[in-house]
């Protein structure tokens, strides 16, 4: 699948704010056998005073931006072309949960790739009894790792309500938990969590969804902002897979990958740093149409 993709992000400030410095990672990354950045651009207005192209440690492409003068609004774009291989489906060879532990220490990479750092508790998920004795209830004796993933994936999907209302982007796992309601962010959140108090671990993907849907399909839920979902290592020969647990399917060619991290703070579309004192509106436009 090619698609043409577009990004408005527009922070608006009650009060003119003096500098600020930003980290952006909105721009689609280029993985093998995954997608292809065909092209890319990311433009800013008002024009920073620095700018930096990077990629940081988990290989996402980020662009840093530095405002020296003062400005009371912010408008960032991104427009790509992506092409998006369909994954073919593979038998399911990772361990049962019981043996997960041994290729885990097997592993002795601690590369961007590496399973060494997507298990246990990260800045933004601690660990959660509540959703540790959730995930106990739904992995069954002798389930293999991807059918565990799986298997989470269906129940959060059932148990969670698309709320666009009911969280905010600080909302913890812990609270979104307790709601059962919440968007992306959140249902990803607790199925990371869920999955490392198996020991398993998993990971956060941040990117977009296919606009529009194919004839005769569903629209998926999130496709109206930037999408978020669980990438989990199902072993040394399962590799790493990707599950969308709000709309329960596979992330597939309606899904295009902005970053890989622990979790929503290492792919947060912006963050950074400015100087003051007002409140601040944001608003985000997404299209991600296909490409004849």
């Amino acid at each position: 699948m090619l698609y043409d993709i577009n990004l408005k992000i527009t922070y608006g400030y009650e009060v003119p704010v003096a500098g600020g410095r930003h980290l952006v990672r909105v721009l689609p990354a280029s993985i093998s056998g995954r997608q292809r950045l065909v092209v890319g651009s990311i433009s800013c207005q008002p024009t920073p005073g620095e700018r930096v192209e990077s990629v940081d440690f988990f290989a996402n492409p980020t662009t840093s931006i530095l405002f020296r003068s003062v400005h009371d609004s912010l408008a960032i774009r991104m427009q790509a072309r992506v092409q998006v291989e369909a994954q073919a489906l593979t038998a399911d060879l990772s361990p049962p949960l019981a043996g997960l532990p041994a290729q885990f220490a097997a592993y002795w990479s601690v590369d961007a790739e590496s399973p060494h750092h997507f298990v246990g508790p990260s800045p933004l998920l601690p660990d959660a009894p509540e959703i540790a004795a959730y995930a106990r209830t739904i992995a069954g004796e002798g389930m293999t790792v991807r059918q565990i993933g799986a298997a989470i994936c269906e129940r959060v999907h059932r148990d969670f309500v698309y709320d666009t209302e009911a969280t905010t982007v600080n909302t913890t796992a812990a609270e979104a938990f307790k709601l059962k309601r919440g968007v992306c962010q959140d249902f990803t959140h607790v199925m990371i969590v869920a999955l490392r108090s198996l020991g398993i671990p998993a990971g956060y993907v941040s990117g977009f969804l296919r606009t529009l849907p194919p004839p005769g399909k569903e629209r998926l839920e999130g496709a109206d902002a930037m999408h978020a979902w669980v990438r989990f290592w199902c072993g040394t020969a399962g590799g790493w897979m990707e599950l969308d647990p709000t709309n329960n399917i596979p992330a597939g060619t309606d899904h295009i990958v902005v970053g890989h991290g622990r979790d929503y703070g290492d792919v947060a579309p912006v963050i950074g740093v400015l100087k003051s004192y007002g409140s601040q509106t944001t608003e985000q436009a997404v299209d991600v149409i296909p490409v004849d």
